[in-house]
């Protein structure tokens, strides 16, 4: 169901962009459009699952969130060091970025063999703080069609999340979502650029009340 709704919101504002696509103005108006209904839906999943896992484990103490982030992500980063993923720190919320190079082979959503180890080190530590939830989002490059590029993001957000409950990471605490070539970190203007923007992203997020 997941799945038909959003690509229902890409069919519905591509149309929309190709009715009026003279320009790259109104191009980027309407790429914006699709990143922006995608996140916003993955956003919404995201509450639905912060307070569903919130009721099961309860939520964090106001005064208590940044200490508890602030001891995950030194967690991370040690168990991080060296393989390839950044930790980006933002607020309460930790963005662990998996470039695409080290994480897929191109045009794959099979994890590479050698990135599993990585994963399981992540969710060990997932699963020492479980008072947080977790949004993982696939970008891709604007290599192919769209609509290719937007099912094989979803296809490889939904590879990490297999993965990550593989080893335990509780599902309940997991949204995913797909934003295809819509989100790109830079311009796709060079391979150099387009492997920076075939990744996938985890956002961890303290249950606060």
């Amino acid at each position: 169901m997941k799945k038909v709704m959003i690509a229902g919101v890409v069919a519905t504002a591509l149309f929309a962009g190709g009715c009026a696509n003279s320009n790259n103005t109104q191009k980027g108006a309407a790429i914006g459009a699709v990143a922006g209904a995608l996140l916003g839906k993955a956003t919404g999943d995201n509450d639905k699952s912060r307070y569903a896992w919130g009721a099961v484990v309860g939520a964090i103490a106001g005064g208590a969130i940044g200490n508890y982030m602030d001891k995950q992500e030194e967690e991370l980063r040690a168990e991080l060091a060296d393989t390839g993923v950044d930790i980006v720190r933002e607020g309460d919320t930790l963005h662990l970025i998996m470039p695409g190079d080290i994480t897929f082979a191109t045009n794959s959503a099979a994890i590479s063999p050698n990135f599993n180890p990585v994963l399981n080190d992540v969710a060990t530590v997932l699963n020492n703080y479980e008072k947080t939830v977790l949004m993982i989002k696939g970008h891709t490059d604007d290599t192919g069609s769209e609509t290719y590029n937007q099912a094989l993001s979803e296809r490889r957000a939904n590879a990490v999340k297999n993965l990550l409950v593989a080893y335990n990471v509780n599902a309940q605490r997991v949204t995913t979502v797909g934003m295809g070539e819509f989100q790109p970190k830079v311009a796709n203007t060079s391979e150099a650029n387009r492997q920076a923007n075939r990744r996938v992203e985890l956002s961890i997020q303290p249950i606060t009340n």
